[in-house]
C-alpha cells in the first residue's frame, strides 16, 4: 500500500485484513445492527425519529409523505440505501411487528400475510404518540450530541427515552459474529417492574417475573411453558414456544370447524394457510374438508371445516406439530452498553435504563435550574427597577446611547449586565401595577421551582421520585392490558398428542401374533349367540388373550422367561377384525424360544400402585409399579419363574386390596393383598394357593365383595357369582369350589369382577369373538354349572375373556 505522499509502504496482509475486518465488524455492531441499552433503538431508528421531530412531524401534526422523511434521514444523518431506511420506517409503523408502534402511518404498510408495503411516494407518516416520550426534553441538554457523517449537523447519540423501549418493543438484528432477538413486553408491566426495581435495588429476576410474567406479543397468541422465560430473565438467553389460538366452533348445520384467530409472533398467515392446504391435499390431514381465510378488517379468522366424525383436538395438535401454528422463538437479550455488546438478563437491562433515566433527569434538572436561576435574576432586576422607576427612566433618558444607558444602570443601580439589558428591553406597559403583580407571582413560582430542582440534584431520593413519577405518567397514557397468554408446560405437544384416543380390542395368540382392532367392529349380541370371526389363525395357533384399551394406553408384555417389555398401544399394527396381526418378534427384542404369555394395558403409572403377579403353579408376587415406568427396548426382568411355571395373570393393585385366585378345576381362594410384601423385580415370589395334583391357576383378579364375579368355563358356560358370603382365607390355603368343572362345562378359564357398565368380550381358540351384555348372565350359586354364553363349534374352546367398560363410549349395534 502507499502513504499520503505516494510512497509504497510494505504491510503484513494478515494483520491488515484482521484490522480492516475488525473495523468493519465494529462498524456493523455499533452503527447498524444492535440497539442501545438506554433508548432501545438502533441508529437508523433513532435517526428516523429525530429527523421526524426536526421536521415537525409530531403526533398532533398532519401526516407527510414517507419519501420526505427518508430523504431527510439519508441526506442529513444516515448515508446508506433508501430502502434500508424505508424498511425500518415501515416496521416501526406495523402493528403486528411493534407492540407499541413508534410511527403512525397512512396507506399500505404491508400485512401479516407478507404483502409488501406501498412505495414511499404513496405512504404518509408522522410520529406516534408514544414516540413523544422518546424525544421529550431532547432540547434541554439531556443527551450528548455528536457530529453527523459530514460534520455539517449534530445528531443525538441517544434519545432521552422516558420508558424502557428496549424491552417494550424488543429488537432483532444480525451483526458480525453475534445477533440480538429481544421479544416485546407489556408496557404497564414493564413500568411496574422498573418502579419495583427502583424501590428494591437488590431485587433479583425472580421477583420481577412475578410482576411481568413474560413477553407480550402484538399478535396475541400463547407462550407454552415457563422455562424459556426463566432462562432469559436470568441469563439473557432462552427458548420460547409460541402457539396460535385455535378453537372449535359450530360453523353450520351439524358442522364443526377449527377457527384460528391468533398467530404466533412473526408468522406469515398466507404461508400458514398454504401449508395447511398442502397437508390436506397430501392426505396428511384427512378429516378437514376445506380451509378458508375469512380474515377482514375486524380481525383474523382462518377456518378449517371439519368432516363429520373428525377429532378436532387431534387436528389442532397435528397443526401445532407440523405447521407454524406453533414455533420457537430464541431470545438473545443483547444490546450495546457503553458501545460494547453485552448479553444481559431482564433485571440488568432495567438497571441500565434506570441509570440512564437518572442521568437524563439530572442533566435536565441542571439545565432547568440554570435557566430558572437566570430568569429569577432578571425578574429580581425588574422588581428593583419598579421600586425606583423614576430614577431609572431619568437615567435612560439622559443617556446618549444604549451602551451608555446600560453602563450607567450597572454602575449607579448595581444591576448586572443581563439585568440592565433586560430593563432596557422591557416594554413600558410592564410599569403598570398589574404587571408588577405578575412579575412577583412569576418570581415566587421560580423560587419554588429552583428549590425543587436543587433538591433533585442534591438528594438521590428526590431524583428517583421524579423518575418514578414520569414512568407512572407514561403508563397512564400508553399502558394497556396483556395480549399474550402463558400456559403450563403440559400444554405442549408431544407425539402422543397427535394420536386420537379410540377404544380398541387387543388380541394376542399363542403363536405370538398381536393386533389392535377398533371396538366398534364387534357388535353386541345376545347370550348364546355364535359370535363373529375375530381372527384368522394358523391351524396350530389359538387366541391366548384379549383385552379392551384405548390407543393412548401403554402395554406391558410379560414373557415366558419372566421379562417385561413396554410398547404404546398406538404403535401396534391396526388390522381388520379377521386379520392375524403382526408377530411380536417384529416389535420386541425376544430371545430364541421366548414367548409373550400375558399383557396388561396401562394409562397411569401413579405412585402407590403395584403389579400383582400370579403363576400357574400358585406363586404370587407384588412389585412397585413405578419400577416398570422406564423399560429399555430389550426389556427388563419382571419375575423369576421356575422351569415348569409360567404367568397366569398380572393386574394392578393399590396395595390394600383383596385378591382372588381361580383354578381350572373350579376352586378359588381369596386373601388380603397385605399378606404379600412388595418385592423387587428380580425375585420369585411366595405361595399364594395350594394346588392338588394336575390343577393349576388359570385366572386372578381384585375382589370387590359389593360386585358380582363373572365365571366362564372353556366350553362356553358362565354365571355371575355373589361374593357377599364368600369367606376370605389366608395365603397358601386350598380354596373352595366356585363352579363344577366336569362334563360339558369344561375347565374354568376366567374370573372377573363386574360392574353395571360392563360388557364381556369372549374369544375362542378358533378365533371367534362374541360381545354380550353381562346383564343377560344370571346370578347363580357356587356349585352350579352356569348357562351357555356362546355356541361353540365342534372341538372349539374358550381361550380368553375381556371386560368392556361401556360408560365412556357410545355403543354401536349393527
Amino acid at each position: 500500500m502507499s502513504d499520503e505522499k505516494g510512497k509504497v509502504v510494505p504491510v503484513d496482509v494478515t494483520e491488515e485484513m484482521r484490522q480492516s475486518y475488525l473495523s468493519y465488524a465494529m462498524s456493523v455492531i455499533v452503527g447498524r445492527a444492535l440497539p442501545d441499552a438506554r433508548d432501545g433503538l438502533k441508529p437508523v431508528q433513532r435517526r428516523i425519529l429525530f429527523a421526524m421531530n426536526e421536521m415537525g412531524l409530531r403526533s398532533q401534526e398532519p401526516h407527510k409523505k414517507s419519501a420526505r422523511v427518508v430523504g431527510d434521514v439519508l441526506g442529513k444523518y444516515h448515508p446508506h440505501g433508501d430502502m434500508a431506511v424505508y424498511d425500518a420506517l415501515v416496521r416501526m409503523a406495523q402493528e403486528f411487528t411493534y407492540r407499541y408502534p413508534l410511527v403512525d402511518g397512512h396507506g399500505n404498510f404491508g400485512s401479516v400475510d407478507g404483502d409488501p408495503p406501498a412505495a414511499m411516494r404513496y405512504t404518509e407518516v408522522r410520529m406516534a404518540q408514544i414516540s413523544n416520550e422518546l424525544l421529550t426534553d431532547i432540547d434541554k441538554e439531556t443527551v450528548e450530541f455528536i457530529p453527523n457523517f459530514d460534520e455539517s449537523l449534530n445528531e443525538p447519540q441517544v434519545l432521552p427515552a422516558a420508558f424502557p423501549q428496549l424491552l417494550s418493543n424488543g429488537s432483532s438484528g444480525i451483526a458480525v459474529g453475534m445477533a440480538t432477538n429481544i421479544p416485546p413486553h407489556n408496557l404497564a408491566e414493564l413500568v411496574d417492574a422498573t418502579i419495583f426495581l427502583i424501590n428494591h435495588p437488590q431485587t433479583s429476576w425472580r421477583e420481577l417475573i412475578n410482576i411481568m410474567p413474560g413477553p407480550d406479543f402484538p399478535t396475541y397468541g400463547k407462550i407454552v411453558g415457563g422455562k424459556g422465560i426463566l432462562d432469559y430473565f436470568e441469563k439473557g438467553r432462552g427458548k420460547l414456544v409460541l402457539r396460535g389460538e385455535a378453537q372449535v366452533e359450530d360453523i353450520g348445520k351439524s358442522r364443526q370447524g377449527i377457527v384460528i384467530r391468533e398467530l404466533p409472533y412473526q408468522v406469515n398467515k398466507a404461508t400458514l394457510v398454504q401449508s395447511i392446504a398442502h397437508l390436506i391435499q397430501n392426505k396428511k390431514i384427512t378429516d378437514v374438508a376445506e380451509v378458508r381465510d375469512e380474515s377482514d378488517r375486524d380481525g383474523m379468522r382462518i377456518v378449517l371445516e371439519l368432516k363429520k366424525g373428525a377429532n378436532p383436538q387431534f387436528i389442532i395438535n397435528y397443526l401445532y406439530k407440523h405447521t407454524t401454528l406453533q414455533v420457537s422463538f430464541g431470545v438473545i437479550l443483547l444490546a450495546l452498553v457503553d458501545n460494547r455488546p453485552e448479553v444481559m438478563g431482564v433485571a440488568e437491562a432495567l438497571r441500565h435504563f434506570i441509570g440512564f433515566r437518572k442521568e437524563v433527569v439530572t442533566r435536565r434538572s441542571r439545565f432547568e435550574l440554570r435557566e430558572n436561576e437566570e430568569r429569577a435574576h432578571i425578574l429580581e432586576g425588574f422588581l428593583r427597577a419598579l421600586d425606583q422607576v423614576g430614577q431609572i427612566i431619568a437615567t435612560i433618558r439622559s443617556s446618549q446611547t444604549v451602551q451608555e444607558a446600560r453602563s450607567r444602570l450597572m454602575s449607579e443601580f448595581d444591576f448586572s449586565e443581563k439585568q440592565a439589558q433586560a430593563i432596557l428591553d422591557m416594554r413600558l406597559q410592564r410599569l403598570v401595577a398589574l404587571e408588577r403583580k405578575k412579575i412577583l407571582e412569576e418570581h415566587e413560582v421560580l423560587l419554588r421551582k429552583i428549590e425543587e430542582l436543587r433538591d433533585i440534584l442534591s438528594r438521590e431520593e428526590s431524583l428517583l421520585r421524579v423518575v418514578k413519577k414520569e414512568l407512572v405518567e407514561v403508563k397512564r397514557k400508553h399502558g394497556d392490558g396483556r395480549r399474550t397468554r402463558i400456559i403450563p408446560e403440559e400444554g405442549s405437544v408431544e407425539d402422543l398428542d397427535l394420536i386420537p384416543e379410540e377404544d380398541i380390542v387387543l388380541t394376542l395368540t399363542r403363536g405370538g401374533y398381536i393386533k389392535r382392532v377398533s371396538l366398534t367392529q364387534y357388535r353386541r349380541q345376545g347370550r348364546g349367540g355364535r359370535g363373529v370371526s375375530g381372527i384368522t389363525t394358523k391351524e396350530e395357533d389359538v387366541v391366548r388373550q384379549i383385552a379392551v384399551a384405548t390407543t393412548l394406553h401403554r402395554l406391558l408384555l410379560f414373557t415366558s422367561k419372566g421379562r417385561v417389555f413396554q410398547i404404546p398401544a398406538y404403535q401396534l399394527p391396526e388390522r381388520e377384525r379377521q386379520s392375524r396381526g403382526n408377530h411380536l418378534a417384529n416389535l420386541l427384542a425376544l430371545e430364541e424360544g421366548e414367548q409373550v404369555f400375558r399383557f396388561i394395558p396401562l394409562k397411569d403409572f401413579g405412585q402407590g400402585r403395584h403389579l400383582f403377579f400370579v403363576t400357574t403353579r400358585g406363586v404370587v408376587k407384588k412389585s412397585d409399579l413405578l419400577e416398570f415406568v422406564s423399560i429399555t427396548r430389550r426389556g427388563i426382568r419382571a419375575i423369576n419363574l421356575d422351569a415348569d411355571d409360567r404367568l397366569s395373570a398380572v393386574f394392578v393393585t393399590d396395595g390394600s386390596n383383596e385378591v382372588f385366585l381361580a383354578t381350572v378345576r373350579g376352586l378359588a381362594l381369596s386373601f388380603p393383598e397385605t399378606e404379600v410384601r412388595s418385592m423387587g423385580r428380580d425375585t420369585r415370589g411366595v405361595r399364594g394357593i395350594s394346588l392338588k395334583e394336575g390343577d393349576r391357576v388359570v385366572s386372578a383378579c381384585i375382589l370387590d365383595r359389593t360386585r358380582p364375579l363373572l365365571v366362564v368355563s372353556a366350553r362356553g358356560m358362565g354365571k355371575k357369582l355373589s361374593l357377599a358370603d364368600f369367606a376370605s382365607h389366608h395365603r397358601g390355603s386350598r380354596g373352595v369350589i366356585i363352579m363344577k368343572g366336569a362334563g360339558d362345562t369344561g375347565e374354568v378359564v376366567s374370573v372377573s369382577t363386574l360392574d353395571e357398565n360392563n360388557e364381556v368380550l369372549i374369544s375362542t381358540r378358533a378365533g371367534l369373538l362374541i360381545r354380550i351384555d353381562t346383564r343377560d348372565v344370571p346370578l347363580l350359586g357356587r356349585p352350579t354349572r352356569g348357562v351357555k354364553l356362546i355356541r361353540l363349534g365342534s372341538g372349539d374352546l374358550i381361550s380368553s375373556v375381556a371386560m368392556v367398560d361401556i360408560s365412556p363410549v357410545a355403543m354401536v349395534d349393527s
